[in-house]
């Protein structure tokens, strides 16, 4: 692909059977991201499994580890990317299914831009917008990762009543617009796009079906974009602009056992720059290594910047040493570590009863999936103005915010909000749902001890001396 393009990553998030991976496999087949030949490979694989409509999500569905752990394609390079007049993109495909969710939340950590893809067949979209549909918790999640950016796909035009409705688009998107905003995007930075991801209808090019959608437009400083194409809406997206002055920040999403190179870790770099033959640190183990090689896309590199999703071996760190979750940082400047505990901000979203004193849920923060208890309940603070309300409280209900204090029940790095944003942000999981969502204040960290390399390895030798 071209280097002169900008790389962004974007993913397809809904309810289940949405058609956000006939969406993203559509994209890829257009984009060039394969041949013909493989997509009537694709085609006969569905009409083997008797849903000949499905080539495209089949595409989005190759790998085995994929279909088993709810993870998209964004690892495997080779059918998951495509070109646009702007950008060079890599889409990942999110599982609808609720038993995913801490392998979704953790793929969010790499994303741009989430394309919304709700169904506008009959009682489809009200199915996902339900307390027992998918397509809202989603959305919640990718907004606290940090996600600002999003595109709305109003798919399945084709199977309305009558087809292409005007009015059912128009219904569609006035209710999930008063959801959006409730979750704290602006309405009118978001194009909403009527499309049949199946046929191609408004993805590269104007329906000829629905003559009265006028385009979509986007609100910005600079002044509105307008558009009608999803292609079109994709140009428009700005790449994260993380810095590259602050220390390195790193989450582990997972690691690889590769034959002739070893450990090779998976993630993208938050602040700093990564580079080969660098002392780095990994937390909260505190471990340490040399930078032996980094690669993207199957390709070496000198370096990893901000935004850059990488693969990278560590020296002297073994493959049973690094788990998802552990954070790589510069060894010399600022190294991350283990968090013995946090205050944090929070705000109640749902709970069927109240979060207390010694409340036990999941945390999750960054790649990171762990237990923390709520050792204290501060205050109660204002939603709206900030200002503490009530001091010491015994409980936070639905719909109120609070300081709390957590301590976690296995070693997890996390960073103040003000400065990693990405490893500060964080959501409370608990009953297959996020009931709460938060941003980390401050953090007492453990005191930092290097494990150098040398003293790792003697200590194992005397290990298997005396066995």
């Amino acid at each position: 692909m071209s280097k002169k393009k900008t790389c962004i990553n974007l993913t397809s998030l809904g309810h289940a059977e949405s058609g956000k991976s006939t969406t993203a496999g559509h994209l890829i087949w257009y984009g060039g991201g394969l041949d013909k030949r493989t997509l009537e490979k694709f085609e006969r694989r569905s009409a083997e499994m008797g849903k000949g409509s499905s080539k495209y999500a089949c595409l989005m569905n190759t790998s085995k580890m994929e279909r088993e752990r709810g993870i998209g394609t964004l690892l495997y390079p080779l059918l998951d990317r495509f070109e646009t007049n702007t950008h060079q993109v890599i889409i990942t495909d999110e599982s609808g299914e609720r038993n995913f969710i801490k392998n979704i939340v953790v793929g969010y950590t790499q994303i741009d831009c989430t394309l919304i893809v709700v169904s506008a067949s009959p009682n489809e979209f009200e199915v996902g917008i339900s307390t027992e549909g998918q397509t809202l918790d989603h959305v919640r999640l990718s907004y606290i990762s940090g996600i600002k950016q999003t595109i709305v796909i109003v798919n399945k035009m084709d199977a309305t009543v009558p087809p292409f409705s005007e009015m059912r688009f128009n219904q569609i998107k006035s209710e999930l617009s008063t959801y959006l905003a409730n979750i704290g995007y602006q309405s009118e930075m978001i194009p909403f796009i009527p499309l049949s991801a199946l046929d191609g209808n408004n993805i590269f090019e104007t329906s000829q079906h629905m003559p009265w959608y006028q385009g979509w437009s986007i609100a910005r400083r600079d002044g509105n974009v307008t558009g009608k194409t999803l292609l079109e809406a994709i140009d428009t997206i700005i790449p994260s602009q993380n810095s590259m002055e602050k220390p390195l920040r790193l989450p582990i999403q997972d690691v690889y056992k590769i034959a002739g190179v070893g450990a090779v870790s998976v993630g993208r770099v938050e602040t700093g720059i990564l580079k080969q033959n660098m002392s780095v640190n990994i937390a909260p183990v505190n471990l340490t290594g040399i930078v032996s090689s980094i690669e993207m896309h199957h390709e070496a590199l000198d370096e990893g910047r901000p935004g850059d999703n990488l693969g990278f071996n560590i020296r002297g760190i073994g493959f049973r040493e690094l788990r998802r979750g552990f954070v790589c940082s510069d060894a010399t400047n600022d190294p991350a570590r283990e968090a013995v505990s946090f205050t944090a901000q929070i705000i109640v979203l749902h709970h069927p009863n109240q979060i207390c004193q010694g409340y036990t849920p999941v945390i999750d923060c960054h790649t990171a999936h762990v237990a923390c208890r709520f050792v204290e309940l501060i205050s109660k603070i204002c939603r709206r103005t900030g200002k503490v309300t009530e001091e010491t409280p015994k409980y936070i209900k639905s719909g109120e915010s609070g300081i709390v204090k957590l301590i976690p029940i296995k070693p997890v790095c996390v960073e103040k909000f003000s400065d990693y944003p990405a490893l500060g942000r964080f959501a409370v999981r608990d009953l297959k749902q996020t009931v709460a969502v938060g941003i980390i204040i401050d953090v007492e960290k453990a005191e930092f001890v290097r494990i150098p390399v040398s003293e790792r390895t003697r200590s194992a030798t005397n290990k298997t001396d005396e066995k």
